[in-house]
């Protein structure tokens, strides 16, 4: 299938509005080159009255059909992120189909065509849904029975609150006791329930909302966690575990055009970014500086958008280094936003390079005085 890029590079900045970062706390883990993969994120499937969460069973019938047609492997998540972590190979054409809070529709439209094709899936569930509204989720029972068809079950979760919020007067010590005890709580009943996590095998957790700052994704990795993000962009050689990608899907924005080019999609090689805080504390619109390692990328051609206010300007600071800055020209809105950076590959142009940078502007605001513009 031909890739309309122009197409795909413009509708993606509808469907960008997700997560942060600022300065890496730990060295971002380094595995073989060539391995990669994409994994997906639905919430909703065929519930049109979440428009901005939802795919249409067409839609997803259509985006199995494109990967079972193109030859794509279909991993267990918990399998790429070993693979990650250990700096094994993953072929390349490799994904992840995974599902956000474990809405019924999750196992009445999509778990029987994935269990048609043997493929497996991850469902991240928040426990007080599954606990006090069984009927508007998947119940312990049918996640029993999924689990015998390649279905996995993962922490999201207690409460699917914004953890990263602290309540009026909290302190750090009372708030990291109450996210901590969150988290625990979650992954206690889905151990209850549905078994605890063999030995050795990754525990995984989904930030809900796909938000995190510096001092929980400190906190989940500290608990023995990989974090998953809803930030867009292929996992890579030097993904973060503390918040890895993935390329959230929503009726509007995900024809098969952009569904094709988000799979054949290949990382960005950032090997530092600044700030990789994503909570604003004190300017906005934030001004990050990303580093970059060897690849085919064109980085003559790298653009770069803001969500809401589209294209920004990229500025080389050492072009010999590959590092480059980028800023918004206008304040970023309250809540979730992104910086997303794409290049084409020099020796495959359909396929392009993917980065992308999560920013939060809390209700309180940041002061708006705008950052010197870049020239």
């Amino acid at each position: 299938m031909r890739l309309h890029l122009k197409s795909w590079l413009k509708s993606t900045l509808l469907f960008i509005t997700l997560i942060p970062t600022t300065a890496p706390a730990t060295t971002p883990i380094k595995n073989n080159e060539t391995s990669h993969a994409v994994i997906f994120m639905y919430s909703h499937i065929g519930a049109s009255k979440y428009p901005n969460t939802n795919i249409s069973i067409k839609q997803f019938s259509a985006h199995l059909d494109y990967l079972d047609k193109n030859k794509y492997q279909v991993w267990p998540l918990g399998k790429i992120v070993d693979h990650l972590k250990n700096g094994l190979a993953i072929a390349d054409r490799t994904v992840a189909i995974t599902f956000d809070d474990g809405h019924l529709s999750v196992v009445k439209h999509a778990y029987p065509r994935l269990k048609k094709r043997g493929w497996p899936f991850t469902v991240f569930i928040y426990t007080d849904a599954m606990d006090h509204h069984p009927k508007r989720y998947i119940t312990w029972e049918q996640m029993r029975d999924m689990r015998q068809h390649g279905a996995s079950f993962a922490n999201q979760s207690k409460t699917h609150d914004h953890l990263t919020r602290r309540r009026k007067k909290e302190t750090t010590a009372a708030w990291t006791a109450r996210v901590r005890a969150d988290i625990e709580h979650a992954q206690q009943r889905i151990g209850d329930e549905l078994g605890h996590n063999p030995e050795g095998t990754p525990m995984l957790f989904s930030y809900p909302y796909g938000e995190y700052n510096l001092a929980l994704a400190t906190l989940v990795e500290e608990l023995g966690y990989v974090g998953i993000g809803e930030q867009s962009g292929p996992a890579g050689e030097y993904a973060d575990l503390r918040v890895l990608p993935r390329y959230p899907m929503s009726e509007g924005h995900d024809s098969l055009d952009e569904f094709a080019a988000k799979a054949s999609s290949l990382p960005l090689p950032v090997t530092e970014v600044q700030p990789w805080e994503p909570l604003l504390k004190k300017l906005n619109p934030p001004r990050m500086v990303a580093t970059l390692a060897k690849s085919d990328a064109r980085l003559d051609q790298l653009a770069c958008q803001a969500s809401g206010q589209g294209r920004i300007k990229v500025k080389w600071l050492d072009k010999k280094a590959r590092r480059f800055a980028v800023q918004a020209p206008q304040p970023l809105r309250i809540g979730r936003s992104r910086y997303n950076c794409s290049a084409p590959s020099a020796t495959q142009p359909e396929r392009q390079y993917w980065f992308s940078h999560l920013w939060i502007v809390n209700a309180e605001g940041v002061v708006t005085e705008k950052l010197k513009a870049l020239p």
